[in-house]
């Protein structure tokens, strides 16, 4: 099969769902609003709750929920076949991610900025709550745990990623400073600051920066997973406008310019897909397709992150409602092109099936490797880059992405704790440094711990990143549903997904629970079990809620939109 007709169908399936069914959820389930003062312009601190210009915002959600995910399981998916991997993103990506992100970004908006894990209380009790941030610290430890070891990785073995990687966070500051203090033309300012990223990535290979192999005792992997921590702890403190939302915004446009140069590649070379369609000689031990493909891939098709970064950050800088469609939905939708490109890049990026077959010898192989090895190959045979510079310019892309993640998510974790105060009447976690000092401390307390002298502990309990994630999702839509039946509105659009992703979620937790237990892996057994015990918990109350909700709806007539 030819990429550039994969490419072609893919992309136009998706935009065809934002013009179409976005704007029908929009306006006739969510019923957006410009009237309506939103929480940036009500609550409006200058830090946390800003109101922002739709595509800088834009810029915040896309990178904040386009982390490395998107990049790995796609990569690793396709050992089951590019076209399950191509489906699962194109529909998902459709009727499930936008969607998400959409209905949490609005949930959020409707009650003053709070998080999902807030709303949950206030909707379902405070039973639902206390489980429901159990799940949302463990969804934020992995992902910023296993981001630290994957952007130190990447350094690593990619040294001339490190000066763009690095020096984008000068430019990001600059930028912040340009549109809040000095309010320049934002058409200008961005096409400098995306201009001055990949003139950094052009210089990044003259100038190849490499830690030595061990400081004060510690690797070098260690030594950039501390740096990491550091400097997302110091972000994470920072105004929004100042470093984070200008840097997301920032990075969102380079990062789509380096996602349009591999589709132009694809276009223009027009390499053949050399996987299988459906690989019928899978490698030993390779779990079953389903469930663990729409766990494998969460990211790109759907992720429950979305919605920690939709109610934890993105709702509170919406200027006006309407503006959340293009934020939210068009979010998920970028990151749905990443995964197709993702796909394409570890499917297409190969002369033979052979090479293919060398590098996906068991499940789990491929991962970023395979992407930006496959797309630096397409890169220069379709548009003539350097095969050196087209490395560089991916491993940026999936560095920035990931570190833009990792900022988020240790925001959104110096959240979880300052609710904990808040909930269990601790004032002291409701101080910002010491709720951050807490946030990286547990992170690196599992990377040091779980991991050793290397600092790979995050990698530890990765397995159960999928599953977690998806319940995430599932949760975040059950709430959705619930407010909305509340409201008499039609809830089938957000149910089918939450239903279809619980069962989905409950059968790989099963299945990898017989694996870990085959394995003999203790860690991973109690953290399944416990992820299962609140999956089921949080589902039987959730059902009780709604079965109440439906029978009221039913029996009253729709309910008064007073939100």
């Amino acid at each position: 099969m030819n990429s550039a007709i994969v490419l072609l169908f893919g992309v136009a399936a998706m935009l065809c769902g934002y013009v179409f069914y976005s704007k029908f959820i929009a306006t006739k389930i969510l019923a957006l609003d410009d009237s309506r003062p939103t929480p940036a312009h009500t609550m409006k601190d200058g830090i946390d709750y800003v109101p922002t210009n739709k595509y800088v915002l834009w810029g915040h959600h896309f990178t904040s929920v386009a982390g490395a995910a998107p990049i790995i399981g796609p990569a690793i998916a396709v050992i089951w076949g590019w076209l399950p991997a191509i489906i699962w993103i194109v529909f998902g990506t459709i009727f499930m991610a936008g969607v998400h992100d959409m209905s949490a970004i609005w949930a959020s908006m409707r009650n003053r900025g709070q998080s999902i894990g807030s709303i949950a209380g206030t909707v379902m009790g405070t039973r639902v709550r206390s489980l429901m941030m159990i799940v949302i610290f463990l969804l934020l430890l992995m992902v910023n745990a296993v981001f630290g070891v994957a952007i130190a990785n990447m350094m690593i073995k990619t040294p001339s990623s490190v000066l763009p990687v690095w020096g984008a966070l000068v430019v990001a500051f600059i930028i912040g400073q340009c549109i809040y203090r000095y309010n320049m033309n934002l058409v200008w300012v961005s096409i400098i600051g995306v201009t001055a990223l990949y003139g950094l990535i052009y210089l990044g290979p003259m100038f190849p920066i490499v830690l030595p192999e061990t400081i004060f005792g510690l690797p070098d992997n260690a030594v950039w997973i501390i740096i990491l921590f550091a400097y997302a702890a110091v972000a994470s403190l920072l105004p929004v406008w100042m470093l984070l939302q200008p840097r997301d915004y920032i990075n969102g446009l380079q990062l789509f310019v380096g996602l349009i140069l591999l589709y132009a590649a694809i276009f223009i070379a027009t390499p053949d897909i050399v996987a299988p369609a459906i690989n019928t000689s899978l490698p030993m031990d390779t779990p079953s397709l389903m469930p663990l493909l729409f766990v494998t891939i969460a990211c790109g098709a759907i992720s429950g992150f979305h919605g920690l970064v939709a109610t934890g950050t993105t709702s509170k800088q919406i200027d006006k409602e309407g503006d959340v469609r293009f934020v939210g939905y068009f979010g998920a939708l970028g990151e749905g092109m990443l995964a197709l490109g993702a796909v394409l890049a570890a499917t297409a990026g190969f002369a033979t099936l052979g090479d293919w077959e060398a590098v996906y010898q068991k499940f789990g192989d491929g991962s970023i490797g395979a992407f930006i090895d496959g797309g630096a190959t397409i890169l220069n045979a379709g548009v003539g880059i350097d095969m050196v510079l087209s490395q560089t310019m991916l491993t940026v892309m999936a560095a920035l992405f990931a570190g833009t993640t990792m900022d988020t998510g240790v925001r959104l974790q110096r959240y979880i704790f300052q609710e904990f105060g808040e909930i269990y009447k601790l004032p002291i976690l409701n101080k910002s440094v010491v709720a951050t000092l807490l946030a990286v401390g547990t992170c690196l307390l599992l990377a040091f711990g779980a991991g050793g002298i290397d600092g790979a502990g995050g990698m530890v309990i990765w397995p159960l990143f999928g599953t977690t994630n998806q319940l995430m999702a599932a949760l975040t839509l059950m709430i959705v549903t619930v407010i909305l039946l509340r409201k008499g509105k039609p809830v089938w659009f957000t149910l089918a997904p939450l239903s279809f992703l619980l069962v989905m979620t409950v059968l790989a937790l099963l299945i990898q629970l017989k694996t870990f237990f085959t394995d003999g892996n203790w860690l991973l057994i109690i953290m399944d079990i416990i992820i299962l015990i609140a999956t089921i918990l949080v589902t039987f109350e959730s059902l009780s809620v709604l079965r109440k909700e439906w029978s009221l709806h039913r029996g009253k007539g729709k309910i008064e939109d007073d939100a």
